[in-house]
């Protein structure tokens, strides 16, 4: 297996700024990652570990991956049954719901039970899309964030949450008048609601253990 990591490009996600960031801790870190955009599903199932960023409404985003010719075969087939570390990013990590119900219901890959749904913050005054810094606070320990220190931030841009079925599958939340899922997971597979990408050191740390990542 090559030691490659496949960014899937299916038209819905910051592509550059993730390509430019794992570019970065790859060579800092020297796991000497050749790291690859990709649309083509052959290469997605010969890589090592495969990062599915995302952005836009679950609907879009879903019906995206799903029109490239056996890109979700070559996925379920890759990570699912030959266990390579997976991230999802924004609404990558959402797509691992069983649904998501932003603008009407929308299937989803079904690998994390949970659904996705609008955030509502009690607080009226706080405004929807969630976008700027907040505080991540972890709810469990994972290799990937590692000894996240208190009060670190990071960057956030949606207007819907992942709600898990199973607490076991949650790692860390962030707070808009009410918990929100940041970083979910298990197994070989992990997602964060925030832009690891945009998020200065603490992102660039959570991505320099993600090519670490031996789950």
């Amino acid at each position: 297996m090559s030691n490659t990591l496949a960014i899937i490009d299916y038209g819905s996600g910051n592509l550059r700024s993730a390509e430019k960031a794992l570019q970065r801790v790859s060579r800092e870190g020297a796991t000497e990652h050749e790291i690859l955009v990709t649309s083509d599903p052959e290469r997605v199932a010969a890589a090592e570990r495969i990062v599915l960023p995302g952005v836009g409404a679950f609907g879009d985003c879903m019906g995206g991956l799903s029109a490239i010719p056996g890109m979700v075969e070559a996925l379920h087939e890759r990570v699912l049954k030959k266990g390579a570390p997976f991230l999802g990013i924004c609404v990558g990590m959402q797509l691992l719901a069983t649904i998501g119900r932003e603008h009407g219901d929308h299937k989803g890959l079904g690998w994390i039970d949970g659904e996705v749904v609008r955030i509502a913050p009690t607080n009226p005054d706080l405004k929807i899309p969630h976008m700027g810094w907040n505080e991540l606070q972890q709810t469990r320990p994972h290799f990937l964030l590692g000894d996240l220190p208190a009060g670190a931030h990071a960057y956030f841009v949606h207007s819907f949450g992942f709600k898990p079925k199973d607490e076991a599958d949650l790692f860390a939340t962030t707070d808009y008048a009410g918990p929100i899922s940041a970083v979910i997971g298990r197994d070989n597979i992990a997602g964060t609601q925030f832009h690891p990408e945009k998020s200065q050191a603490v992102g660039l740390a959570f991505l320099s253990r993600f090519l670490k990542w031996r789950p």
